[in-house]
């Protein structure tokens, strides 16, 4: 799943039998979670440990050899640990990735000078180095912990996702696919702020996607596949062959454009230019790039889009960009989620079906307006994230945290949900007060605290987690 360089530190005073105990556990540990590891051999060093300058050197060079594969660095302190040497290790390697430092726990029976480890101890010192370096770090829940507890286990998974984020966000290209609707001032953002951030956008006019389209004949190999991926992707009972012809020459022509630019998510302008001038609507080609973990997002939100990358980055699950739409009744825990929509079929256990978009179908005419992926949201825990750009402090701010689409039923078009959140009324008030967009991103898995210790630790966002 994941490539992480492994540093092994070690102090001289300490026995090296334990490097060797802890380098083969933390291996079988990495190993049988998918992941590989990049470190000194024993050849190298004892047990391929880090402890000198010499040592250190060594082990960076062996990591800027492996630049493009290291997706995080791993420290691990089977002993005390020689803390100058495992931050000289990451420094001069310089792979500005993310650090997890982990510990051995000590046995209390095993406290002689054979046995033990003083691990305990030695994380501060390590940590207090890479401080003193300016190198962030994430650390595992307990202080000390077996490489082979669920307790690691689940550090290593939140880890890799951490890695994920971090390392996808900071060269992430989004293509913005026309001009945003001259209602939807919502969905301002400032391009500057973002790529400060590492994150670029592309953009492109609706008239060149037109043009494009127009340009492809209608018995064109890739829009022959596309138009049979989209019916093996959704029931179109009831739809035009014509509407989905020209929902193939989109998906045909957003392909190219995301492959030509290295794109790896799109927002796209739909009211009401797509409907009046081409007479579709864009939803089900983005349902299925969404679905694909190439998240696409409505009304040309890209800081919505970048909450939806990120989520599918940690989770390797397909995320959706929604409204905070109504209350359910009078509880103030739950509320309905909605889009017209191009939520992604896993959102609705693959059951969706193509439809119309009854918002505007009175202004445009309804033969305008098919594509709409229509469905409940089935029940599951959920994470949501709201990214924003603010040029009053120059900053990009977030909120985010969990919650759950329950069971219950309401009757309405589109895609929409019940969701339950703890002191939903609390997130709201910072919504509002805040000025945060109605836009928000979900994703039917638990990730908020990945995305938390990316966006804080390493991105440096202005970020409130909600706890209900």
């Amino acid at each position: 799943m994941a490539t992480f360089g492994l540093i092994i530190g070690t102090r001289g005073f300490f026995p090296t039998e334990l490097c060797k105990e802890g380098r083969e556990v933390m291996l079988k540990v990495l190993e049988s979670a998918g992941h590989k590891a990049i470190l000194l051999s024993p050849e190298d060093s004892p047990y391929g440990s880090v402890e000198t300058y010499e040592q250190s050197k060594k082990c960076a060079e062996l990591f800027k050899a492996h630049a493009s594969e290291i997706e995080g660095i791993i420290v691990t302190l089977p002993n005390f640990g020689e803390e100058r040497g495992v931050a000289d290790a990451v420094r001069l390697a310089d792979l500005n990735v993310p650090v997890l430092v982990h510990a051995f726990p000590d046995d209390p029976a095993k406290l002689d000078i054979a046995h033990r480890r003083d691990s305990f101890c030695g994380k501060m010192s390590s940590c207090n180095n890479l401080y003193q370096y300016g190198i962030r770090y994430s650390l595992t829940t307990l202080h000390t912990v077996d490489p082979q507890s669920e307790s690691f286990r689940k550090d290593l998974c939140k880890f890799a996702a951490v890695c994920r984020v971090v390392n996808g966000l900071r060269k992430a290209r989004f293509g913005q696919v026309g001009a945003r609707p001259a209602a939807f001032i919502t969905v301002r953002y400032s391009e500057k702020i973002l790529e400060r951030a590492g994150i670029s956008v592309e953009s492109v006019d609706l008239s060149e996607i037109f043009g494009r389209i127009n340009k492809l004949a209608d018995k064109d190999i890739a829009v022959i596949a596309k138009l049979k991926d989209i019916k093996a992707y959704i029931s179109t009972k009831g739809i035009s062959d014509e509407g989905l012809l020209k929902m193939a020459k989109f998906g045909v022509v957003m392909d190219r454009f995301m492959e030509d630019h290295e794109l790896v998510g799109t927002a796209v302008q739909c009211w009401t230019a797509m409907e009046e001038y081409f007479g579709i609507v864009p939803c089900a080609v983005m349902s299925m790039l969404s679905n694909a973990l190439k998240p696409s997002a409505c009304e040309t939100d890209i800081t919505g889009l970048v909450g939806m990358y990120a989520m599918a980055l940690a989770a390797g699950k397909p995320s959706a960009l929604l409204d905070w739409n109504n209350n359910y009744g009078d509880d103030p825990d739950k509320g309905i989620i909605f889009h017209c929509s191009n939520l992604p079929q896993d959102f609705f256990g693959g059951e969706a079906v193509m439809d119309y978009q009854a918002i505007i179908a009175g202004t445009v005419g309804k033969e305008n307006t098919y594509g709409t992926v229509t469905g409940t949201v089935r029940p599951s825990p959920m994470t949501f994230c709201r990214v924003a750009t603010d040029d009053y402090s120059g900053k990009i701010k977030v909120y985010l945290g969990e919650g759950e689409v329950t069971d219950e039923q309401v009757s309405s078009f589109g895609g929409y949900g019940v969701i339950k959140i703890g002191n939903f009324q609390g997130l709201l008030h910072h919504i509002c007060r805040n000025g945060f967009e109605h836009h928000v991103a979900m994703n039917l898995s638990q990730v908020a605290d990945a995305l938390y210790e990316a966006f804080t630790t390493y991105l440096g966002w202005d970020v409130y987690y909600h706890q209900g």
